[in-house]
């Protein structure tokens, strides 16, 4: 009986207290809030055709959720669509956010529940997009791109990309056949037509060495440092930074993109980069990820290992090396020093 009196004494308590609005006038239930937002709070490397939502809960007042109460700001607000349904507050920016950047969103006290009851203080919280990539204007039309000179053994084959070296002669580039070029061209400055190689090369090299600093500078997001063998592990969009020689050895690693087909992985080595195809040693997409949006900015130089698959741009200060039937899905792009294949098959990202 006592048991019984106390259940009903909580019950009325709670009714008579339930949850306060905005002018103090109690209503019965419980204070709404937000529970669940995406992005989280503090998330990096947030795709920049992000949708944000946040989840309450309660059903809410679906005429309280409007753009006056749930904003999104940048480094100025940013217009938006902004919608409500099965307790799920969802603002669709109008335009792409903008790279490298910290948002904060909000959703005020004017929110309410079907009730009546207002949320008791501003719900904020902040997120950082991911890093844009870097701009290879004329560059990207070549998937094998060096210095000092091209060789190579077997049977290679370049698809739907160039073949050129930037500041060297054609006799510099051999292995041509067999290796074969399908829709694209091999250049070099001493060819004479077409009309204006040279100054072509020359606009590409300058274009690669561009793009090799924007990638090697680039801070925002923050980095995150790695080391070692990547062999195994499974990364986010951001950008990766090791100051000494990277491997790929002991597994594969799996780039997600969690879904944004537009996310930048950018990976700056500050030595070499090395994949060896021993039970492991292949660049895998995941979640949307391509290839065309993935950069390897390497200090000295690449060797891909025999047999293995590999997915992105490098950029190498020095040469690059595939190995034997390594295949590519992207660009080989060496600064100063030469690339060298051995029957490999590379594609355009």
């Amino acid at each position: 009986m006592k048991t019984l009196f106390k259940s009903f004494a909580i019950i009325a308590l709670f009714i008579f207290i339930g949850c306060e609005k905005d002018d103090f006038e109690e209503v019965v239930g419980l204070c709404p809030e937000v529970v669940l937002t995406n992005p989280d709070n503090e998330t990096t490397g947030v795709p920049l055709d992000q949708i944000i939502t946040a989840s309450f809960n309660t059903r809410m007042d679906a005429s309280t959720i409007h753009a006056e109460t749930f904003t999104l700001e940048g480094v100025s607000p940013v217009s938006g669509i902004v919608s409500y349904s099965d307790s799920i507050a969802t603002f669709r920016p109008v335009n792409s956010l903008e790279p490298n950047t910290r948002y904060t969103a909000t959703i005020n006290t004017l929110v309410k529940d079907i009730t009546g009851n207002a949320i008791q203080t501003n719900y904020v919280w902040t997120f950082v997009t991911g890093p844009e990539g870097p701009n290879l204007n004329s560059v990207a039309r070549f998937g094998v791109f060096a210095g000092a000179g091209i060789a190579n053994t077997g049977s290679s084959v370049i698809r739907d990309m160039d073949v050129g070296v930037s500041t060297a002669l054609r006799s510099t580039i051999s292995g041509f056949p067999p290796a074969v070029v399908i829709n694209g061209a091999i250049y070099a400055i001493d060819d004479v037509d077409p009309v204006g190689v040279a100054v072509m090369l020359a606009e590409a090299k300058s274009n690669l060495i561009a793009a090799y600093l924007f990638t090697e500078n680039t801070t925002s997001p923050a980095s995150s440092t790695i080391s070692g063998d990547l062999g195994g592990r499974t990364l986010s969009p951001g950008i990766y930074r090791s100051n000494n020689n990277l491997l790929i050895q002991s597994g594969n690693l799996t780039l997600n993109a969690r879904g944004d087909a537009n996310a930048v992985f950018i990976f700056q080595v500050g030595g070499n980069l090395n994949t060896v195809g021993t039970g492991g040693g292949n660049i895998i997409l995941s979640g949307g990820a391509q290839a065309k949006n993935i950069y390897w900015q390497l200090g000295n130089s690449a060797s891909i290992g025999s047999g293995t698959i590999f997915h992105g741009n490098i950029l190498a200060l020095d040469s690059i090396t595939l190995n034997s039937s390594s295949n590519v899905v992207g660009r080989l792009l060496a600064r100063n020093g030469t690339i060298s294949l051995n029957s490999n098959i590379i594609n355009k990202p």
